[in-house]
């Protein structure tokens, strides 16, 4: 017999058996489906009362939304499962198809715990797994190969997960021979998927992008691990599917990262309500990044033009600006001049879509949506307001891609008939414009814009030397590199030699068929219309003279002079080359 007073004995501890319980999935789903009508209710409530000068129904309200955020977290947290659940059967696939490759793979995991809603985990098991047979059978390299390259013979793979931003982030990496652009190219080119003109107008980061296209494959021979152009093409489609992205960044002879980013439940989201036309949409809110609205006068002077493409100038990066009613084939109903942008991520890429005006975050239940709707390809899905309106939810995947390819289509028929013209002007009457840069040392100059092809970042450790000239890998060729500093005497602040240099150089890059040309600048200012303003013959060497921008003096670019500069040989294909030369260099 236990003495008075005496201390009580601890608790018994509950068995597993006594803790859980199993529960029908078809009830949890229901379970879900039912509190996504609360969620609706709760919304419109709470939109009801807020409207309301009584104290106690508002205080009432706001208890209400507290009671149904936790159920409905409550009721998640149900659906949601271990990723390690999918991963545990992947270290047999890897040491298999291992053996299969005659390679030595290594599998590590990082966050197994890192939860997703169990829908999603389902669908994202067949892409995942594809993805590491792939980064076996084209990544990782067979022994002697990476022996030869200073490697270890054992790759290793690497899975990793982890929350970020309201999404769960899925990387798979391996330390293998990485993806050549170039190699990309090739295939894509050879199989009809782009031409060979736009491929030389492609980033690295859009050449990689190919490897999603139906059809394509790089692979030698067809067995039953790959070469049927049907893997990565169907991995994206799922996960697209579920609301995702899928990103690839990869290094040549150091490894390929891909990244999937998968959102935490179908069922409740965060959204943004926007406005376009009188309608309203919703933008889920894990592709947004943030929100700029401009006034009239700010928009008239901030949103630029370039090629016939809209960008706004976003802490010194352009962004490119897709307007929601062109999409849609309606007109806006706001004609202030304000401009309300909303930054969205896609595919790695940001654009700015611009939409009449924001309404108001809130949480959404998504509900799908008909066949004909579906086949439209901009919309995911609906969902019920909070004041009993109906919105559809914008896919941002597909309005990205439908937008931005249809701009660069209008860029290239704007940009050809632009050629056109400018090859029956007279040189008496040309005007162009013009980008601006900084040298250094406060001087800038300007370059016509018809001589830019692309504006590139390239990382300082990538420069390389070939006697006297620096170069630098660029898309499988040797590019030539002058640096505009040099090359005019200006005092630089990035620097070269043993002054301190920064980690990018900004570069832009001419390039007239097979041959390509890097001028380095210090920063890339703006971009401007060479009329009405006022020039002058003052030049000096490499320059053709000078012209007040933006009531500063700026000098005229001898584009020629800094091409030969780089690369002595560069006209040396055709000998017509300097006269139409100096008819596209003169202002």
């Amino acid at each position: 017999m236990k003495p008075l007073g005496g201390e009580d004995e601890p608790a018994p501890r509950r068995a597993v058996a006594d803790s859980t319980i199993r529960v029908d999935v078809d009830l949890l789903d229901a379970l879900m489906q039912l509190v996504g009508e609360l969620v609706l209710t709760r919304n419109q409530i709470v939109q009801y009362v807020s409207r309301q000068a009584d104290t106690d129904l508002v205080r009432a309200g706001q208890r209400l939304n507290l009671i149904a955020s936790e159920l409905q977290e409550g009721v998640m947290k149900t659906r949601m499962q271990p990723i390690d659940h999918i991963w545990s059967k992947l270290p047999r696939v890897v040491r298999d198809l291992g053996q299969q490759c005659g390679k030595s793979v290594r599998l590590a995991m990082e966050g197994n715990e890192t939860e997703l809603d169990k829908t999603l985990l389902e669908a994202v098991k067949d892409p995942l797994t594809h993805l590491v047979r792939n980064s076996v059978d084209h990544g990782i390299e067979k022994p002697d190969a990476r022996r030869a390259a200073g490697k270890a013979a054992e790759g290793v793979l690497t899975l990793r997960a982890r929350h970020e931003s309201g999404q769960v982030v899925v990387e798979v990496v391996d330390d293998g021979a990485g993806i050549d652009p170039a190699k990309i190219g090739e295939s894509a080119v050879r199989k009809g998927l782009v031409t060979a003109d736009a491929l030389s107008r492609m980033a690295t980061s859009d050449i990689l992008q190919l490897i999603f296209a139906p059809g394509f494959s790089t692979a030698a021979a067809v067995t039953n691990v790959s070469g049927r152009g049907v893997g990565m093409d169907v991995v994206k489609t799922n996960i697209e599917a579920i609301g995702g992205t899928i990103e690839i960044e990869s290094e040549p002879g150091r490894g390929t990262c891909t990244r999937l980013r998968i959102p935490l439940t179908l069922a409740i989201v965060p959204a943004l309500t926007i406005e376009c036309a009188g309608d309203r949409y919703a933008i889920p809110q894990v592709s947004l990044q943030e929100l700029v609205s401009l006034d009239a006068e700010k928009a008239a002077t901030a949103v630029e033009e370039i090629g016939g493409a809209r960008v706004y100038r976003l802490r010194g990066e352009l962004l490119p600006l897709v307007q929601l009613t062109d999409v849609f084939g309606t007109s806006s109903e706001r004609h202030d001049g304000h401009v309300v942008i909303a930054v969205l991520r896609s595919e790695g890429r940001r654009f700015g879509l611009v939409v009449d005006r924001v309404i108001n975050t809130e949480e959404i239940v998504v509900k799908a949506v008909g066949a004909q709707l579906k086949a439209i390809g901009l919309y995911s899905g609906a969902t019920v307001l909070g004041d009993g309106t109906v919105a559809l939810i914008l896919d941002v995947q597909a309005l990205a891609r439908r937008a931005l390819r249809a701009e660069t289509v209008e860029r290239a028929e704007q940009r050809t008939a632009a050629s056109a013209a400018a090859a029956t002007a007279t040189v008496g009457t040309e005007r162009t414009r013009m980008l601006l840069a900084a040298i250094g040392g406060g001087r800038r100059v300007a370059i016509p814009l018809d001589t830019v092809t692309r504006l590139e970042q390239i990382k300082t450790a990538t420069v390389e030397r070939v006697g006297s000239r620096e170069v630098v890998q660029y898309r499988g060729a040797i590019l030539p590199i002058v640096r505009l500093d040099q090359h005019l005497g200006a005092a630089s602040s990035y620097g070269y030699g043993d002054e301190p240099t920064k980690d990018t150089l900004e570069v832009i890059v001419y390039a007239d068929r097979d041959r390509s040309v890097a001028i380095v600048v210090e920063e890339i200012l703006d971009i401007v219309d060479d009329t009405e303003v006022q020039h002058s013959d003052i030049d000096d060497m490499g320059l053709l003279g000078s012209a007040v921008f933006g009531d500063k003096v700026t000098e005229l670019l001898d584009v020629r002079a800094a091409i030969l500069a780089a690369d002595p040989g560069f006209y040396a294909f055709d000998t017509a080359a300097p006269a139409a030369s100096d008819d596209l260099m003169a202002v």
